[in-house]
């Protein structure tokens, strides 16, 4: 029979691992119930190290790691999300909240994890609900994250709320890391194009000068701009450096303030093809938090709050929280967004069916979904064409530059016959 590893809790929350051959997962399973001990992991055993990985790595479950970059710093979303999903696995098989935390302690593999667990659990210990000890640490889990556990602790469904947290947690990381994603090619070709540019000027063009330098005005224009561009670029390249970090970093400063976000958020959604794609992501984040929420129990007055705070565009979200008292005078859900105006008809008729037939959470998700894809699509879309141009005006001014200097060359032999 072939061997497992398996890692367990036993019913103090330690962690407890080792082998056992069995014909199958089910037995392991069985043998480590009649054990009193809760599985976590089960793995078919391999040789070394990756076996130990492997076992640690099913059920997502992950191992403690020492050591490295990741171990070290302060607690991310990355962290979060990982503490949540191990949270509801153990939940899930049976482990009680305190002795959950326990294992979560044993499994930290950062120290300023383990220093989080270590808070909530003493706080738990003491009888203070969980959702009321993440309050301490509100920066991190912020109001949509608190408010769904509370939810799960009125309900008695802590592990399905917090199922339904990994979820909405990783649909918002996969959406932002598609955005990233898309803005890195074009940023290395742009990076190409400039470096390209500081090449040509600096150092090719320079080495033409000496040959064109007795020519004076008999050069063609083209190949005197050029020159001209070189001498500047070589003469004052350290000081036009200076210059642009200088006034790029006022921009920057000014960019973060408040007026500056309002000025740049306000002219992005105006902007062409680009202004749609930005919009139609912020509204995702608002459909995907509002549905969340509504369907784990959370009021619509606290879920409209809590979702517009998700929106990080302040032109959206001025506009959103203009919703929440109309809602409140009594006025229909789907009447208040519609007023905002920054909803398409698809969307208004989608909530309005959903308020009709009482399932609005379960249509904001929907909605949620049909924008996510809306935007992966535009962003894809918007690529094949931002791609190309990149690489044209690229090959223009760099073809440009070498045409001028044949210019040049031609009229030296013109000269010379």
């Amino acid at each position: 029979m072939p061997d497992f590893a398996w890692r367990a809790a036993n019913s103090a929350g330690k962690l407890e691992t080792g082998l056992f051959a069995a014909s199958g997962e089910a037995a392991v399973v069985r043998h480590l119930r009649s054990l009193g001990l809760t599985p976590l992991s089960i793995e078919a055993a391999q040789s070394g190290v990756a076996g130990m990985a492997a076992a640690e790595g099913a059920l997502g479950v992950r191992a403690p790691v020492r050591g490295g970059r990741k171990a070290r710093g302060p607690v991310n979303a990355a962290d979060v999300l990982a503490l949540t999903s191990e949270l509801a696995i153990m939940l899930r098989a049976g482990l009680a909240l305190d002795n959950a935390l326990r294992v979560l302690i044993d499994m930290s593999h950062k120290p300023s994890v383990a220093v989080l667990v270590q808070g909530l659990l003493d706080a738990v210990k003491g009888g203070t609900p969980l959702s009321r000890a993440l309050t301490a640490h509100h920066a991190l889990f912020g109001d949509f994250y608190i408010n769904m556990v509370r939810s799960g602790e009125a309900s008695g469904q802590m592990s399905g709320v917090l199922d339904r947290l990994v979820e909405h947690m990783e649909r918002q990381r996969d959406l932002r890391e598609n955005v990233v994603s898309a803005t890195i090619y074009p940023a290395i070709l742009l990076g190409v194009a400039v470096l390209s540019l500081i090449v040509m000027l600096g150092f090719v063009v320079p080495q033409f000068e000496k040959l064109f330098t007795d020519m004076g005005d008999a050069l063609p224009l083209p190949t005197r701009w050029v020159m001209a561009l070189g001498h500047v670029f070589r003469s004052y390249g350290i000081l036009i450096a200076v210059a642009v970090f200088g006034i790029g970093s006022l921009v920057l400063r000014w960019w973060r303030t408040p007026a500056g976000q309002r000025w740049w958020q306000a002219r992005l959604l105006r902007a062409p093809l680009v202004g749609p794609l930005a919009r139609k992501y912020q509204l995702t984040l608002f459909s995907r938090s509002l549905g969340t929420l509504l369907g784990n129990g959370v009021p619509m007055l606290t879920a409209l709050h809590i979702a517009t705070e998700t929106v990080g565009n302040v032109v959206l979200r001025r506009a959103l929280a203009g919703v929440a008292p109309i809602v409140k005078e009594g006025g229909k859900v789907v009447s208040a967004i519609a007023a905002t105006g920054i909803f398409e008809p698809l969307a208004i008729n989608l909530i309005r069916v959903g308020e009709e037939t009482g399932r609005i959470g379960p249509m904001m998700l929907e909605l949620a979904d049909i924008l996510n894809r809306e935007v992966e699509t535009g962003i894809k879309r918007l690529l094949t064409l931002v791609e190309p141009v990149l690489i044209l005006v690229l090959g223009i001014v760099i073809a440009a530059i070498i045409v001028s200097i044949l210019l040049g060359i031609l009229s030296i032999n013109d000269l010379a016959v």
